[in-house]
This record gives C-alpha cells, sequence and structure tokens, in this order.
C-alpha cells in the first residue's frame, strides 16, 4: 500500500470521525470551563507564548529517550549487561515526556477538522498504545525472569511509536498542521500600495483586498484602519469571514484562533504564529499599505 492508498484508507475510517464527535468536544468544554485560566492553560498548551507549537518539541523527549533505549536493549541482547540501568532510565524519561507529548498534542488536535482530525486521532491512538507499551516493560525491568519480555515489549513498543511518528510527519508536511500559513513565495509590498478607496470601507467592516499577489484583511474601528495578513496563521481560514470582535480583535472563522489587529499578536489560539501586520495611511482617498520597515519579509 502507497502513501496515497493509506492515507485514502484512513480518510474513510468512520469511527474515527464517531471517536472524534465524542473526545474533541469534551476537550473544548474542559477548557472552556476553567474559564480565563482554562483558555491561559490552552494558549499554553498550544504555545503561545513559545510562537510555534509546542508539542513537536516535546515529542523529541520521547523518541529520544525510547530511541537510546533501543540501542541499550540492543547491546544487553548481545551480552552487555552493564547497559541495562541505562535503558530502564530512558524508558522512565520517555514516559515522563511521553505525558507532556500527549497532553499537548491532544490541545492542538481539538483545533483540526475533517481529515486532518483523523489523521491525528489514528496519530494520537498509536502514541498511546506505544505509551502503554513501556510502561508495561518499565514495571516487568525490575524482574530478572521478565526482563527478556520487558525487552520485547519496548521493542515492539517502538515500532508503534514509530508508525505514530510516520502519521504525525504526514500531518505537518502533508497537512501543514502546525506551520505558519502566512509564510508565502508572495512578495510582501515594502513600499505602500494602494488597495482599496477609503469611501469603501464602512465602521466595523472588514474587507478582503490584494497587495499585490497578497491577500489583506483591512478593518475600519472607531474611525481607525487596520491591516493584517487575511490568511489565518493556523490553518489558513480567511479572517475577513470571521467576527469582528469587542478590543481591537478578529476571530478566525475555521477554528476560533483569535489576533489583536492593532499588533497581529496571538490573544488565543490554537494559532501559535501571530498575523503579519501592515502599516496603512490614507492618501488621495486610497487606503495604501506597507510591510513595516523593521518586518520586510
Amino acid at each position: 500500500m502507497d502513501q496515497k492508498d493509506l492515507f485514502y484508507s484512513i480518510s474513510q475510517q468512520d469511527w474515527l470521525d464517531k471517536a472524534g464527535d465524542t473526545l474533541q468536544p469534551a476537550v473544548k468544554k474542559t477548557f472552556e470551563a476553567g474559564g480565563e485560566a482554562g483558555k491561559s492553560i490552552k494558549n499554553a498548551l498550544h504555545g503561545t507564548w513559545l510562537g510555534h507549537p509546542l508539542h513537536p518539541a516535546i515529542t523529541d523527549v520521547p523518541i529520544g529517550a525510547w530511541t537510546t533505549a533501543t540501542v541499550l536493549d540492543g547491546l544487553e541482547l548481545f551480552g552487555e549487561k552493564k547497559y541495562a540501568p541505562g535503558a530502564d532510565a530512558a524508558v522512565a524519561v520517555g514516559l515522563v515526556g511521553a505525558v507532556g507529548a500527549a497532553v499537548t498534542g491532544l490541545t492542538d488536535w481539538s483545533g483540526t477538522t475533517k481529515e486532518r482530525r483523523k489523521i491525528g486521532m489514528l496519530h494520537g491512538m498509536l502514541n498511546v498504545g506505544a505509551t502503554a507499551l513501556y510502561a508495561a516493560s518499565l514495571f516487568l525491568r525490575g524482574r530478572k525472569e521478565s526482563r527478556g519480555a520487558a525487552i520485547g515489549l519496548s521493542m515492539l513498543g517502538y515500532g508503534v511509536a514509530s508508525a505514530g511518528a510516520y502519521l504525525g510527519g504526514h500531518l505537518v508536511f502533508g497537512k501543514q498542521v502546525g506551520v505558519d500559513h502566512t509564510a508565502t513565495s508572495a512578495v510582501y509590498p515594502e513600499d505602500f500600495v494602494a488597495v482599496l478607496p477609503e469611501s469603501e470601507l464602512k465602521e466595523n467592516q472588514m474587507r478582503c483586498v490584494k497587495a499585490g499577489e497578497v491577500p489583506v484583511l483591512l478593518v475600519r474601528e472607531k474611525g481607525e484602519v487596520y491591516a493584517l495578513a487575511h490568511t489565518c496563521s493556523h490553518l489558513g481560514g480567511p479572517l475577513s469571514e470571521g467576527d469582528l470582535l469587542d478590543g481591537g480583535r478578529v476571530r478566525c472563522p475555521w477554528h476560533g484562533s483569535v489576533f489583536s489587529l492593532e499588533d497581529g499578536s496571538v490573544v488565543d489560539g490554537p494559532a501559535t504564529e501571530p498575523q503579519p501586520r501592515f502599516e496603512v495611511r490614507v492618501k488621495d482617498g486610497q487606503i495604501e499599505v506597507r510591510t513595516p520597515k523593521s518586518e520586510n519579509k
């Protein structure tokens, strides 16, 4: 089965949708129940404070630790018993890291839909299975008579974790989860360019215009005109079709990310990358925008 057939098969699994329909609302309601504290925790787990998703960074811990354990277990099987304590410690470190990876991954997954949600669901299930195998292995490692079985469970867990990592890689590189969707080959304007007659932008109105090839969100609020990249940095949603909120904020219609109109910063995830902003001026009746000099792409 080639890659296309594999992911087509996953997309046809209705049971993944049913599982997601149960779990995803539960995750969202858990954060919502915490009020402002819950929102802050959710944003921290997404990685808004870091400027990119936190989950991929934490996954390096269990993957690295369990890779180390696999190597040391292999040496033990070839008679190098002195490496046994190191392998046991690596399995334990991986389990601790797996908890962090699971919590951050579940948070990111709650902001996905459609095929991304299905693949993410299977990715998470595989990693939970791998973690269970490693937990059982750690328990059995303390007994000499079950040492071989413990190593066997670890080897199996590494195979399952590798399959989960493969799906995680596809989510990033194939489905562009966790990448900055405002990064584009189009050239952001370094000089002011006219995008719309001022008379055509009403108060509390959002418009999508083009600055060269770059889609730009224009908003007039309290007489002030703001301009941000139109494409949501999270998963590419069209911001002009979202909601204009009080306090100079805009909410993406796809997954609910909220950005400040003033500087493009993330107010509420799942987005972790800010929206590129533009300087705005009105000249000869035309609204003109350009990339701030310090932020030219």
